[in-house]
């Protein structure tokens, strides 16, 4: 049989198994699917445009000409947005609307627009750590345009306000998007106070109920993260409980080190070594290392010569 004939007679019957299945499994008529998780993609670059004028538009404007093209950023993701809201509003069913699905998305984006003046100064509050935090920044511009960590952060704190308003695919998407650009995984769930400085920032893991204080600075490989789940009675794991870390406010993390658990808390003013593991708490002021290893170094006689050794 050629390709032609087998085509005809039996992608027909592929193509309903594969609808049924999906049927049975998603909604997809009021999904947001895959071209609404690219539109909330768009509507991450409409906020960073408005919430830093003049640094990404490519043309010099005047005061005027510049306020109106944040109004128009702003204008354009809000409807983008609030047209996501509400098919997952409806995707959900939620019994949160007081009326329809649409008036709550509404609100929920207002609601989030308002607070962006104040996630615009948490955000500066990144970058000046980052500066503060980096012997080998330069400049304030210089973090903004090239930090892989002010990328993740800035996307968090937008995330993280629409995680509060109970719509989770969405600042989920926005997270993950974040996630592959940068390599750090910030759940929109984690709650992080000002000045956060994630330092090279590959590998950092930042688990869903992890809280996190001000002035706090992470190196690359750090995992905030959660011991075995809790199941079920049907063997499923138990959602809603907290089981990530807290970690207080000047707290300093150091490459590779691993912090587990609900009930775990790292005390403000400590500092935590590289590649260290910990699930349980320790008090403020800590200093908490790995014993030294004592590696077995061998040279030929001309190189310890050479190098004094």
């Amino acid at each position: 049989m050629e390709l032609h004939e087998w085509l005809d007679n039996k992608v027909p019957s592929i193509a309903r198994e594969l609808t049924e299945i999906n049927r049975e499994h998603f909604d997809t008529e009021n999904s947001i699917g895959f071209k609404g998780r690219d539109r909330i993609v768009k509507v991450l670059e409409s906020f960073r445009l408005a919430l830093f004028p003049g640094i990404y538009d490519q043309k010099k404007m005047d005061e005027v000409r510049l306020n109106m093209a944040v109004s128009n950023n702003l204008r354009k993701a809000a409807v983008d947005l609030r047209d996501m809201v509400e098919k997952v509003l409806v995707y959900n069913n939620e019994k949160q609307c007081p009326t329809d699905a649409r008036e709550c998305a509404d609100k929920i984006v207002m609601d989030l627009l308002n607070k962006f003046p104040e996630i615009r100064k948490m955000i500066q509050s990144d970058i000046q750590a980052a500066y503060n935090g980096d012997p080998a920044a330069v400049s304030l511009e210089e973090i903004l345009l090239s930090y892989p960590s002010i990328q993740a952060v800035c996307t968090h704190r937008i995330a993280h306000e629409l995680y509060k308003m109970d719509v989770k695919i969405i600042p989920r998407i926005m997270s993950e998007h974040a996630h592959d650009l940068t390599g750090i995984d910030i759940h929109p769930g984690a709650t992080i106070g000002h000045s956060f400085f994630i330092d090279h920032g590959t590998g950092v893991v930042i688990g869903e109920t992890c809280t996190i204080g001000n002035h706090v600075k992470v190196y690359q490989g750090v995992t905030l993260g959660a011991l075995s789940f809790p199941l079920d009675e049907q063997g499923n794991p138990i959602k809603g409980i907290k089981r990530h870390p807290d970690i207080e406010d000047n707290v300093v993390i150091y490459a590779g080190a691993t912090i587990l658990g609900g009930k775990t808390k790292i005390g403000h003013d400590s500092i935590l070594g590289s590649n260290i593991w910990l699930t349980h708490s320790i008090v403020p002021y800590s200093r908490v290392y790995n014993s030294q290893p004592s590696p077995n170094i061998s040279s030929s006689k001309a190189v310890a010569i050479e190098y004094e050794i």
